[in-house]
């Protein structure tokens, strides 16, 4: 099961998984392809060898941490640095994260990112279960409802395409009224 999150404000998207092996691995790719997957990250042990992904430029990265829990501090400190890494691409980025049901470690990660971003906890925990069903424990929900914040927030204005950009300066596109991202979470 794939559940693809867009994150707000940014043009990064996620991409929650359960854990691939060898065997299903081909699938896992195609759907990586055609989704735009640049990096894996995997929060558990590996299954599955690296190098099918590294013939398709898909990067592999390990955060392992223990199955239901949280994330210690330098695992989410990496876990930022990816982040940050692809918030400052022009393009969109797709992470795809995963742990072994893709219910736990792998949403967790997700949410702290879209806790950076300026989303509430509680929202990202509530719009990352609308689209995995059953993610999260206690002590993680927990961990979540009281992170705080590490990254500097971005100005609003900081990833404007350039036709968005054109429309603000000569005031292209009308003048429709936006909700904020946030807010639709």
């Amino acid at each position: 099961m794939l559940s693809l999150i867009d994150s707000p404000n940014s043009p990064i998207r996620f991409l929650i998984l359960d854990c691939p092996t060898e065997s299903t691995l081909g699938y896992y790719i195609d759907e990586f392809v055609q989704l735009s997957v640049a990096t894996v990250v995997r929060c558990c042990q590996p299954t599955y060898s690296i190098s099918r992904l590294q013939e398709h430029d898909i990067q592999v990265i390990d955060l392992p941490f223990k199955d239901g829990g949280v994330p210690p501090p330098q695992v989410v400190r990496e876990w930022l640095a990816l982040v940050e890494q692809a918030r400052d691409q022009e393009d969109q980025q797709t992470i795809a994260v995963h742990c072994v049901a893709g219910l736990g470690r792998a949403p967790v990660l997700v949410a702290i990112a879209l806790i950076e971003m300026g989303v509430k906890p509680l929202d990202a925990i509530e719009f990352i279960r609308t689209k995995r069903r059953g993610a999260f424990n206690k002590p993680q929900i927990a961990y979540l409802d009281t992170y705080k914040r590490t990254m500097k927030p971005r100005s609003s204005g900081s990833h404007y395409s350039l036709r968005s950009s054109l429309e603000r300066m000569f005031k292209f596109g009308g003048t429709k009224a936006v909700t904020p991202v946030s807010q639709h979470i």
